[in-house]
């Protein structure tokens, strides 16, 4: 093969690696409908240079999933994803929470998730056990970043996440979001992983309690024998029942 032919088609295997390779960062775990469907936020901004979809299948229902997305951030529950990473950067002060914080459960439009030396996330919708928006803030760009739960059958639940970002037109700043795919993709996989695993132990938490303490409520009660006629009263039977 001519020599000019091996480097055409090795430019040409080059560009398409690349672009495989962006597709993965940028839509990991979804499918095709879930990359086109209209999610809350997208209004926020119409017409984004950038964007990344990512998805997941969770064993657990949207009530043990949103608990965990409700009190992310700075000094509450953090963002579940690479922890040494997020502390080395400031933008979180200690490991992410592995329990639900009583504290963090009520998010309403207009908070603001603090996000340490990172810029906050202010906070455009709420939907309970269904979706969270956020706007966060970054200097000449307009960012949207939505959370949906759809519920599954058998109790699971698929989230869906999407970034959707504009920014000024020029080689620079194309350069910058291209270079922003990896990092990107690395952490928010991470952080649907970390979602996922602390969602499903939650779930298998509640099912325990809730088969432990129906085991409890449905074991019989013994009676008491009556006392025989006309004489005294027996002392009565010991109750059996115990706790599981």
């Amino acid at each position: 093969m001519h020599a000019r032919s091996i480097g055409s088609v090795a430019a040409l295997s080059g560009v398409a690696y690349v672009l495989a390779v962006r597709l993965l960062f940028r839509r990991w775990g979804t499918q095709a409908d879930e990359v086109r469907r209209a999610l809350p936020g997208d209004e926020l901004v119409k017409d984004p240079r950038w964007s990344l979809n990512h998805a997941i299948t969770i064993d657990a229902p949207p009530s043990a999933v949103w608990p965990w997305l409700v009190q992310i951030g700075y000094q509450r529950g953090g963002l579940y994803s690479y922890d040494l990473l997020d502390r080395w950067a400031g933008i979180l002060d200690a490991p992410s929470a592995d329990v639900v914080l009583p504290e963090f459960q009520q998010l309403n439009v207009g908070d603001v998730i603090p996000l340490g030396a990172g810029p906050n996330w202010p906070v455009a919708a709420v939907e309970p056990e269904r979706a969270l928006v956020l706007a966060p803030v970054a200097p000449g760009m307009e960012i949207s970043w939505a959370f949906v739960l759809d519920p599954l059958p058998g109790g699971r639940t698929r989230l869906q996440t999407r970034v959707r970002a504009n920014y000024p037109a020029g080689i620079g700043s194309a350069l910058m979001m291209t270079l922003m795919d990896p990092a990107a993709f690395l952490m928010t996989r991470k952080m649907l992983l970390g979602i996922a695993a602390r969602s499903e132990r939650l779930a298998n938490a509640r099912q325990s309690s809730d088969i432990s303490n129906r085991s409890i409520s449905l074991q019989p009660a013994h009676a008491s024998p009556q006392p025989p006629t006309g004489g005294m009263a027996e002392a009565p039977a010991a109750d059996l029942r115990h706790s599981a």
